[in-house]
């Protein structure tokens, strides 16, 4: 099932994806709701696919982005906080901020949360989990290394696509994330790569704080991070899940 966010005839409404139309619902896909009509998907304009309360931030989960970013490998995840102000959705622009110099890339598997999640083992953390999309984890990397810390540098407004929709029914532990900037492949890497796999991630972040339905972790990225330049298109390819499409500003 592919959870969808849209506006239709002016309001935001939530909606079941096939390949060519969106059955709209009647309330929130965390809720009890019923179908209410049926709109062409490509007429449809797509919104992120959550509204969460925290993206919750996974670093170094990639050998090879840990080698090319110079860190030695953690003994536990790093785990940071992009706001919800950073949220945009497909199609939308990647606004670059003036004068933060290089701004990078980073595609992940992202996955949203369906139920709320306190201090939940790593088995028990997947029945919590809703679906998964795509994410761009943006970050201004001069900032990121001049501060130390990485809350500016990911946290700028427009920092964090995701979408186009939450897929309920794909397998997260071995599925292809890539990304693609004006056509040319930048990253390619399997999730069976990861240090640490995505029920280990929930896990440990709910014994840190809780996670509540619409809440999204995004599980790091593979290594070919670049820069992104006005005028450029990116896009996040993971097999089963879809292809989330940015221009860049």
């Amino acid at each position: 099932m592919r959870i969808v966010r849209l506006i239709h005839e002016g309001d935001c409404r939530y909606g079941l994806a096939d390949s060519d139309t969106v059955t709209l619902i009647s309330d929130e896909p965390f809720a009890a709701w019923e179908p209410e009509g049926v709109v062409p998907l490509a007429e449809a304009q797509l919104l992120p696919p959550v509204v969460p309360t925290k993206v919750v931030g996974v670093g170094l989960n990639y050998a090879g982005h840990i080698s090319e970013m110079g860190h030695a490998r953690p003994s536990e995840p790093v785990i940071f906080l992009k706001p919800s102000t950073s949220v945009i959705g497909p199609g939308a622009s990647i606004v670059l901020p003036v004068g933060v110099g290089r701004v990078d890339h980073e595609a992940e598997l992202a996955v949203v949360i369906g139920r709320r999640t306190h201090k939940v083992d790593a088995h028990a953390a997947r029945a919590n989990i809703l679906g998964y999309t795509c994410a761009n984890d943006v970050t201004a990397r001069d900032l990121q290394t001049r501060d130390g810390q990485w809350t500016r540098a990911k946290g700028f407004d427009g920092f964090c696509p995701l979408g186009p929709w939450v897929e309920t029914d794909a397998e997260p532990d071995d599925v292809l994330v890539e990304c693609y900037v004006n056509g040319q492949r930048r990253q390619s890497a399997r999730t069976s790569e990861m240090l640490f796999d995505v029920c280990s991630l929930v896990s440990l972040i709910s014994q840190v704080m809780t996670l509540v339905p619409g809440d999204v972790v995004l599980t790091g990225t593979p290594s070919g991070i670049g820069p992104l330049e006005s005028g450029d298109s990116v896009e996040v390819r993971i097999e089963g899940v879809g292809s989330l499409a940015n221009t860049v500003a």
